[in-house]
């Protein structure tokens, strides 16, 4: 697989001002101001007839140069600034204007085909990911923390993003599948004419692309402690050609189901009725080959660790599992601000699956949760509430000619405020964060916009979205915007005064147990 990289699309370019910024095969290029072109001073004919002249001249000159000296240190400093501290960005990212966010990030994490090191004298832990992202980090933090107790070095893959997610199989399918995940020899599909039909090896092309886990999280804090090494190219050819690794020096754990292996650090530990079989840790470390090559790690619950060391360094590594990629962060202050920082939310998971399946019971249970738990509205005012709110929706509600009191002046509420003493609570402005096309009209999220007056989704905020529709990944071609639609919408959620998930969802309890605790600087739950 290719060396990914991103890049900022021309408009983007031009947005920014001087000293200029673009992006070179996913490097910066920083060129300084143009220096004004000073004329010549007229010849002087006598020093001795024009000494104010002279010397005013000289002044203008003197200052001139110091000026341009200044602004090309001042230029040299900034750029060898945001080289050498790209990746320690605080969390804490103010309403920067468009072209201001353009110049402080670097976009590409430098990944190299081969790594650098002697692999005859490394040990490697490797495992096959599956499923959504959430499936995803929770397999990544799994393997860190294994890899760590192992004390091996773990063969990171990159993230898969978008609607067709690689499902759970048995381990020599999902291997194959995994194998055969890459875009190699594909770039001609994004350049593909709309008018003129894919070509069959295109079909799903646009469907999914790769993402650095080091872009999107605080994965550099974690490689300061633990060996990785990232590894784009899930072949065998690459393990072969880059660590000198094969078929004949590879321990290989099948799972022929997924919740086929639970790995435990203690014998004495209580059989789990999920799991079919317990693997201890310690028998895994006293394996001697260099490669050992695990299938699903995905899963809460995968690793049972009882000695503390073990479970401080996998709540250590969950902690760093947060999003912090900074377009990200500052598309989601902007429209925490625009709600005004004291909204709740709630994130209403129905895309897919049971969550699918079960839309309406889904969105009534989290809606009951939060009138109950955090408006401490009264069981029967939340009942009648219930019966006199909960019809489907058969057209977006329109807008109420309402403007919500101090926060952004342009944002209306759909319906007028609560009047009744013990309604007002729902007066709040409410932010629901849903994988649900067009939710104001989405039946199942009814209940919500007909309880609360100033209730919102993300489509009300088009606006503030700007900066996401430059980004373009350059190692597939394409718009980054689609795929990174879902974190934002987590982490606008995450940045609320109260923030509640639906049950069952892995989405949901990342947005509550480690956004929300991470943004209002909380401890991180041990099941985040």
């Amino acid at each position: 697989m290719a060396v990914p990289a991103f890049r900022l699309t021309a408009r983007a370019r031009e947005a920014s001002t001087s000293p200029s910024v673009s992006l070179e095969k996913g490097r910066h290029r920083i060129s300084a101001p143009r220096t004004p072109i000073i004329p010549e001073a007229p010849l002087l004919a006598s020093s001795r007839t024009q000494p104010a002249s002279v010397d005013r001249n000289n002044l203008y000159l003197a200052v001139l140069v110091s000026l341009l000296a200044f602004a090309c240190f001042a230029c040299f400093g900034t750029a060898y600034y945001l080289y050498k501290f790209r990746w320690s960005l605080s969390l804490e990212v103010g309403p920067l204007q468009a072209d201001e966010i353009f110049k402080v990030i670097e976009v590409d994490p430098h990944i190299e085909d081969c790594p650098h090191i002697d692999s005859r004298q490394q040990k490697y832990l490797s495992y096959l990911p599956h499923s959504g992202f959430h499936n995803q980090r929770i397999a990544l933090e799994n393997a860190l923390t294994l890899s760590g107790i192992l004390n091996r070095t773990l063969l990171v893959p990159p993230i898969r993003l978008g609607s067709k997610p690689l499902r759970y199989v048995n381990y020599d399918s999902l291997y194959s599948f995994v194998s055969l995940s890459g875009k190699e020899n594909l770039t001609h599909c994004s350049k593909s004419a709309l008018d003129v039909p894919l070509s069959s090896e295109c079909f799903d092309y646009f469907d999914y692309t790769f993402l650095s886990w080091e872009w999107l999280v605080h994965f550099s804090e974690i490689r300061a402690r633990q060996l990785t090494i990232s590894r784009w190219n899930l072949t065998d050819a690459w393990m072969h050609h880059c660590l000198n690794i094969t078929f004949a020096n590879t321990r290989t754990i099948k799972d022929p189901s997924r919740y086929q292996f639970r790995f435990v650090d203690n014998a004495s530990t209580t059989k789990n009725a999920k799991f079919s079989e317990d693997l201890q840790i310690d028998a895994l470390a006293s394996f001697s080959e260099p490669l050992l090559q695990i299938g699903t790690l995905f899963g809460s619950s995968r690793l049972h660790l009882s000695a503390p060391e073990n479970r401080h360094a996998r709540s250590r590594i969950r902690k760093h599992m947060v999003l912090q990629n900074p377009y990200l962060l500052h598309a989601a202050e902007l429209v925490a601000m625009a709600l005004g920082h004291s909204y709740l939310a709630v994130h209403v998971r129905l895309g897919d699956g049971q969550f699918r399946a079960q839309g309406e019971a889904k969105a009534r249970s989290v809606w009951r949760s939060l009138l109950r738990d955090e408006l401490r509205i009264p069981v029967a005012d939340a009942v009648a509430l219930e019966r006199s709110v909960g019809k489907p929706i058969e057209e977006p509600l329109p807008f109420f000619d309402q403007f919500m009191n101090g926060t952004d002046t342009s944002l209306r509420c759909r319906s007028s405020y609560h009047t009744q003493p013990h309604l007002i609570p729902l007066n709040v402005p409410l932010y629901i964060a849903t994988d649900a096309k067009d939710p104001a009209a989405n039946p199942d999220l009814a209940v919500f916009f007909r309880t609360f007056p100033c209730a919102f989704h993300l489509g009300d905020f088009l606006g503030h979205l700007d900066t996401l529709d430059h980004l373009e990944n350059l190692y597939d071609g394409l718009k980054l915007k689609p795929f990174l639609i879902p974190f934002l919408d987590a982490m606008i959620a995450g940045k609320s005064s109260r923030a509640i998930g639906t049950p069952g969802s892995t989405f949901s309890t990342y947005v509550t147990d480690v956004l929300w605790p991470k943004y209002h600087h909380l401890e991180i739950s041990e099941r985040g």
